[in-house]
This record gives structure tokens, sequence and C-alpha cells, in this order.
């Protein structure tokens, strides 16, 4: 973390920016904890986080912004969440997540005793032995503290973009899969959005409709030749049914904001055409009306009979997303938790366990 260098400089004024977005849930009230020390030690802090609890908690006062526009400045006594949400979207939300009945399927893809290691520490196992399934039309959702292996373990199954010596097998429709690369995962119709959509998610030079047909080139290719009107009304549809709040598919990425970006990384992986859509924190650092927004996807994705695999750090949202909860601590599987059983105390439970 940056902070102490921050801290060092013998600061009067401390920005912040989505300081908690890493952290696990102990880390962040640290976090917190230290910030509301520093105040009491006269030093100033703006902090900006899309974690309405945090907010709460430390803030004086909240300024709400929308669409680059300030909407209001809150005091203490006016601070609830449900105010905050209001500011934020522009109306009243009373569920944070949408109503959905799940329409599941038969079993259609198995991942069965698979292993990795450390790509550069070559003796340090960091998934071990994981067996999961996942049927037709449903969220299944991976917690688990930081360091658990859930990242790891996702970036391994897409093509072994992560690890050495992986070991196991995919089975898709009772097939074995054979997975060496990203481009194999892809043509085997398999999709991963990354945690780091800056990173690995989106190429922020270039514009939306670039970026959002790049994983399937080929469907709008004749032999070596992009059809770049086929492009263009590609990536128009996307912007209409994602939402995607911008003039034109010809801004550039790195100018949107982040609920927007990771709206063009769904549409970039949804061109694709997969069966299994791997989510990892797919809502990270955008706001409660674009968190909606990916939450009503994901549920219309798994509606068209594709599987939904979520990674999520944020405990209510693995409860009120997904149908079914793999919880992983250590490497390892250490807890299945169905829908109805799936509570914070017992997922918490499983995450701080050694063993499955």
């Amino acid at each position: 973390m940056k902070l102490p260098k921050a801290l060092s400089k013998n600061v009067k004024l401390l920005i912040l920016d989505e300081p908690t977005a890493a952290l696990n849930e102990n880390d962040s009230e640290n976090l917190l904890d230290l910030l509301m020390e520093l105040r009491s030690q006269g030093m100033s802090s703006i902090i900006i986080s899309h974690k309405l609890n945090e907010i709460k908690k430390v803030a004086n006062s909240v300024t709400i912004i929308r669409d680059g526009q300030s909407i209001e400045t809150l005091d203490t006594a006016d601070i609830t969440e449900d105010r905050i949400i209001k500011g934020m979207v522009g109306r009243s939300l009373t569920n944070r997540y949408p109503d959905h009945q799940p329409k599941i399927g038969d079993t259609f893809f198995e991942v069965k005793n698979w292993s990795t290691y450390h790509p550069v520490q070559s003796d340090r196992q960091v998934v071990k032995d994981v067996n999961l399934t996942i049927r037709r039309g449903e969220i299944v959702g991976i917690a688990g503290l930081m360091g658990a292996g859930r990242t790891e373990l996702a970036m391994s199954m897409f093509g072994k973009s992560y690890g050495k010596k992986t070991t196991g097998e995919m089975i898709k429709e009772g097939k074995k899969l054979d997975l060496s690369n990203v481009t194999q995962a892809i043509e085997a119709g398999i999709a991963y959005v990354s945690e780091d959509r800056k990173e690995y998610g989106l190429i922020l030079m270039d514009d939306i409709k670039q970026n959002i047909t790049l994983a399937n080139l080929k469907k709008i290719t004749n032999k070596t030749v992009l059809n770049e009107n086929e492009e263009h009304v590609v990536a128009e549809e996307y912007r209409k049914k994602m939402n995607i709040k911008t003039p034109s598919v010809k801004q550039i990425v790195g100018n949107l904001s982040g609920g927007n970006q990771q709206k063009v990384v769904l549409s970039k992986w949804m061109f694709s055409e997969p069966d299994l859509l791997i989510l990892d924190e797919p809502t990270r650092g955008i706001d409660v009306g674009a968190k909606y927004e990916i939450y009503t996807i994901m549920n219309q994705l798994a509606d068209q009979g594709k599987g939904i695999l979520v990674i999520s750090s944020e405990l209510p949202e693995i409860i009120g997303m997904c149908d079914r909860v793999y919880v992983m601590n250590e490497g390892r599987i250490t807890g299945e938790v169905n829908r109805s059983e799936a509570t914070q105390e017992t997922l918490m439970k499983y995450m701080t366990k050694s063993r499955g």
C-alpha cells in the first residue's frame, strides 16, 4: 500500500481513491480506524469509495457525484446508505439485487482434481485438488479471503493463463477439454473477466468498438480483412443493450467511468458467445447503479442457459446473487453452500477452515 509513503511526507490533507478495493474485511477495518485516528490528530482526509458502509463509518460529510456533476453534500446527521444511493442513481433503490427466479438445468461443466503451482516459486502450490461443477442457468460463487487462490484458479482454468505444472481435468458436455492457451479456451466457449479490467480486460487507448470485438474478430472478418462497418454495427448493438453511457462507440475506453468500462469488458466477452463466463470481482470500483445493471445482465445471461462463475470479496454480493457457493482457503475448496443456507457467518467459517 502507498499510504505509509504518503504519511511519511507529513501531509495535512490525504486523498484516498478506493483505498480498500483490494483489501479483505479486517484490513479494511484497520485502515478506516487509522483514518479516524489521523483525524483526531488534526489530519484531513478525502476518501473516494463505492463502499457505502465505509463512507458512513468515517465521513463527517459526503459529496455525491453523478455523471461528472456534484449532486449534493450531506452532513453527518443526514448520511444514510439509502440517501447516498438515491443521490448516486437518481432514484430510490429498494433492493440491491434484482429479483430472479433461476432456471437451472443439467451439469455441463466440471473441474476435477485441479492443481497449479506458482509461476515463479515452483515449489509453491497455490491451487490444490479443486473439484467443482456448474449447471446451465446457474450462478455459482467462489468466496474466500485474499490469497485463498480464487483468481489463480480462474486464470489457470482460462487457457492456463496463470501458473505452472497445472494438472487435473476440465470437462464440458461430457468431453474432456485440452486448453493449453487462451485462444483454445475462447474457442471452447469459456470467457474470463479479470478483476483488473485496466490491465487485462481493456486496451485503454483504443475505442469502444475495437475493445468489444477484440475477442471474436473472426466473426467480423472476411479472410484477413476486417469489416469495419460490421464492427461498428456490433459495437452499437452492445452499447444500447448494455446501456454504455457514451455518445459514440468511437469514444476512447480510457475516458469512460469504471462502470462503463466494465460494461465494455462484459460486452467483449458476450460477443465471443461463451457457454461459461468467469467473472472475477465484476463490480469492484463501480457505483451501486452500475452494479445493479451488471447484476441484471448476469441474471439475463444465466436465463439464456449460460453458466456463470463469480469471484467476489463482498459476501453480501455472493449471497445476493449466487445460487450456490464454493468457499476457498489456502488453495482448497473448504465448503459448498446452497443459496438457502448461505450466510456471512457460514461462509466465514469455511473461509478460515484449513481443510475441506
